[in-house]
């Protein structure tokens, strides 16, 4: 891409601390024939922090308009222009606007590149302690406890470090689901606030972990990041159990159920379905 071309570029904004923003980025805000924002009051804000001004023009571009703006913003490239595309912080497109118009952008045969910086995953997955060779990325867990414990139940034996983003008031109970589901030893990191004045990193067991969230009023942007699966074998139908009666007696059909952690835990689903229907009976 040689000057002139036009192009679409994801900038990577800071996650807390203003200080990370790249030359780079500060670069393209200033020249940039159209900077899209997630929210432009946020932009704003950052703007003034890194005492940068804008030559082009700044657009909103959310989950709500994502869709319809495309097209707009896909003539600036095809113009010759710069589209610079930034989300409230971290990376666009990782839970955040930008994916609809890199798609729209690669069907197109338009360029798209990226002005790397800061990333929420990336920094809880560091200061985690857990393992980094490798590791998956789920974003935010469902809300409804069933929809939140199925999710969890395909994770069960997955051996990877696995990050995730909640919000501070459903933290509490996404910590006790993952205790009952990947098993209250599964070590884990609670990440608050990374880079920002009152960052915290609480480092426990799953269940160590949902105990101290049940105990405070948990405020800031978080991420979860849990360890992976040990190379085990499958773990006893007796421990099982409980999950299944309790996600049954919730309202889920059991045989359902037991079909599900069967399958992401390994166990025989006969023995499961008897193990239930013995602990339910007692």
């Amino acid at each position: 891409m040689g000057p002139g071309t036009g192009r679409v570029v994801l900038a990577a904004t800071p996650i807390g601390d203003p200080e990370d923003a790249s030359p780079r980025l500060r670069r393209l805000l200033a020249t940039a024939d159209v900077v899209a924002a997630e929210d432009t009051r946020r932009l704003a804000g950052l703007l003034q922090r890194l005492d940068v001004r804008t030559t082009g023009r700044v657009v909103s571009h959310h989950e709500h308009n994502e869709a319809a703006r495309a097209e707009e913003l896909l003539d600036v490239v095809r113009g010759g222009g710069t589209v610079l595309v930034v989300s409230d912080a971290g990376m666009p497109t990782v839970s955040d606007p930008g994916f609809t118009l890199v798609r729209a952008a690669v069907a197109a045969g338009l360029p798209v590149t990226a002005a790397p910086g800061p990333s929420a995953v990336l920094t809880a997955l560091a200061v985690s302690g857990l393992p980094t060779d490798r590791f998956c990325f789920e974003g935010f867990l469902p809300r409804r406890p069933g929809d939140r414990r199925r999710v969890l139940a395909t994770l069960a034996r997955d051996p990877r470090t696995t990050v995730f983003f909640e919000a501070p008031h459903r933290l509490a109970e996404t910590l006790a689901s993952m205790a009952e589901v990947l098993g209250a030893d599964r070590p884990a990191a609670v990440c608050r606030e990374l880079t920002k004045t009152y960052e915290e990193v609480v480092r426990d067991s799953l269940g160590g972990l949902a105990a101290w969230a049940a105990d405070r009023d948990v405020r800031g942007e978080v991420c979860v990041v849990v360890g992976g699966a040990s190379a085990e074998g499958p773990p006893d139908v007796a421990d099982l159990a409980p999950e299944v009666v309790s996600r049954s007696d919730a309202g889920e059909r059991l045989k359902d159920v037991v079909a599900e952690v069967a399958q992401a835990t390994g166990v025989s689903k006969r023995d499961l379905y008897a193990a239930a229907l013995a602990a339910r009976a007692r």
